[in-house]
């Protein structure tokens, strides 16, 4: 089975959600795009407002619907996924950075709430953690998304891997200082899970960072199929999703797994 996966490098201006999106659909408009082969993209996190929540009052979208209803016209009008890329939302209990995954229908098919949240940009300031994974179908896939930090944790991408997960989604603002992290955490859950990923990240800068993209699209084995540089840019690579298969039925770490000794006590 194929499946053409893409990423939208992009920059985020900070506050001004009209601007971003006219971004996105010049971007969208641009891109070559496959009809055969069913395609998925992912955006970078917070696309609408970018890292502006000390105005999430004023800027937060209620429960994501107004970038839910954006993404949904331009995923019609192209006849494509929407697999990631998080917006600041609103809900009754609070803020959330949440990943939004549509439908070539205009729908949306499942969300994300980001569940780590990262004390050095002050998330736990605003945004109240998600619960849950979102693991999804995707065109006879088993997709997932996570955003930015969760990349981190190895044993929440892990959960997802044992959950069927053959793609996973990573939207992220993850600064240049420590871009080395990044593409070596790809790489390495791509490895250990035996599964494709499909990462995002935005580029630009703010007064306070700088971003360094190099969005990737990575292989089962952990081989580089698309990798961006540090400007705005799209990148395409099709998956072959037997790849998954054969990598887990080679090498069995899920078999070989011995979950009864790594004990649940660890805090």
């Amino acid at each position: 089975m194929k499946l053409r996966v893409g990423v939208l490098q992009l920059d985020i201006a900070l506050g001004d959600r009209e601007k971003n999106q006219r971004n996105i659909e010049k971007w969208m408009a641009s891109i070559p795009l496959t009809p055969d082969i069913p395609t998925a993209i992912v955006v970078p996190e917070l696309w609408d407002v970018g890292y502006a929540l000390d105005r999430a009052t004023e800027l937060a979208d209620p429960e994501g619907s107004g970038a839910a209803a954006f993404l949904g016209g331009l995923a019609k009008k192209y006849g494509v996924w929407f697999a990631g890329g998080s917006v600041l939302a609103s809900t009754g209990g609070g803020f959330v950075n949440r990943a939004q995954v549509i439908n070539p229908r205009g729908e949306l098919a499942a969300y994300y709430d980001k569940v780590h949240l990262i004390r050095l940009m002050e998330e736990e300031k605003y945004f109240t953690g998600g619960k849950k994974e979102c693991v999804f179908p995707l065109e006879g896939a088993t997709a997932g998304c996570v955003i930015c930090y969760d990349l981190r944790f190895s044993e929440w991408l892990r959960t997802y891997a044992l959950k069927g997960t053959e793609v996973m989604f990573i939207s992220a603002e993850w600064p240049t200082p420590r871009i080395d992290h990044w593409k070596i955490m790809l790489q390495s859950r791509a490895i250990e899970n035996q599964m494709y990923v499909v990462a995002c990240n935005r580029c630009g800068e703010t007064e306070a960072d700088k971003f360094g993209g190099a969005s990737m699209i990575i292989g089962p084995w952990g081989e580089v199929l698309f990798e961006a540089g540090e400007g705005e840019e799209a990148g395409f690579a099709t998956l072959d999703l037997e790849k998954v298969s054969k990598a887990r039925n080679f090498l069995t770490v899920f078999k070989d797994r011995v979950p009864e000794i790594y004990g649940t006590h660890i805090k």
